[in-house]
């Protein structure tokens, strides 16, 4: 077995190795920023180009002939739903799912009249709250089936090049402040950088508002703590996470009538600069070779922060 010594020269080799990991990744294949497509490509194409490097792509005119790009204004939204009961995130900043006070904080909750959501969105009802319409459970179909005839039930080319449909469709509507019809900003890391991005353990807690209209923050009693990463990336604190600094982000910008393809295992944080609509197709991941090349990575960069 080997000694104290012995074991410290391994720590050190291994966190050279994985130091080293990412440069030699993005050598491989990746690029300063990510590329831009004029045209749809075909699924063999993107198979080939995109999903097999696991490498993001911007596509324009995605999805020109969409009635939804012309039709979705407030004003339409408000005529063909406006009426309904529907699932509304609340928070005190916009930052939902996020790190605040040492917890892991998720959204409040809350169901209204999509018809008083717009007020808000549309400022003709003032609140110190952010609400958008954010939740992950294929919404667009279960919430919305209104505006289905507006889009398409999936993306064809990305089907067949996948061979499997979407397991979920999702609608986002938020205000500006919200943070994660018009421009997405988005700060991407590939799985390679994975030794630079700091994990933690916190205990799940949501946001909660109390009679006074302040935010507070309960905990979920007996939860299991909850892998996040604890640094913002727009604003990192370098003193308590310096492993950052070597991290090299792509930022893009994803514009009306544009789609961004983000592959697997990929690390994303999103910015909108003003009331933006947008539609999100989720294909599950392939739970092959290169997730576990990833979970290893993952274990390593774990271990060597306890060494």
């Amino acid at each position: 077995m080997a000694g104290a010594g012995g074991e410290g020269e391994v720590a050190a080799a291994v966190r050279r190795c994985l130091a080293a990991f990412p440069a030699e990744a993005r050598e491989l294949g990746l690029t300063e920023s990510v590329p831009y497509l004029d045209s749809l490509p075909s699924p063999l194409e993107f198979y080939r180009e995109w999903v097999c490097p696991n490498k993001p792509c911007i596509i324009r005119n995605a999805f020109g002939h969409w009635p939804a790009l012309k039709k979705w204004t407030l004003t339409y939204l408000r005529k063909v739903a406006g009426s309904k009961m529907v699932s509304v995130a609340v928070t005190p900043n916009g930052y939902a799912d996020a790190v605040y006070q040492d917890r892991f904080v998720m959204p409040e909750e809350r169901h209204m009249l999509f018809s008083n959501f717009l007020d808000i969105v549309e400022k003709k009802v003032i609140s110190p709250s952010v609400f958008y319409v954010q939740k992950q459970c294929s919404n667009l179909t279960e919430e919305f089936p209104e505006l289905l005839g507006d889009v398409e039930p999936e993306v064809p080319w990305m089907s067949e090049a996948l061979g499997k449909k979407p397991d979920a469709v999702n609608f986002w509507l938020g205000e500006s402040a919200a943070v994660t019809s018009c421009e997405k900003h988005f700060l991407l890391h590939p799985p390679s950088d994975r030794p630079f991005i700091p994990y933690e353990l916190y205990l799940p807690a949501t946001y909660c508002i109390s009679e006074d209209g302040s935010f507070q923050v309960v905990d979920e009693k007996a939860a299991d703590k909850v892998p996040w990463i604890p640094l913002d990336p727009l604003n990192p604190d370098l003193e308590q996470y310096p492993e950052y600094a070597q991290a090299r982000p792509l930022r893009c910008t994803v514009k009306a009538g544009e789609m961004l393809y983000l592959p697997s295992l990929w690390f994303h944080h999103v910015q909108q600069s003003h009331g933006c609509i947008a539609v999100n197709y989720w294909y599950d991941m392939e739970y092959d070779l290169k997730y576990s090349y990833y979970q290893l990575l993952d274990s390593l960069s774990k271990a060597v922060t306890l060494m």
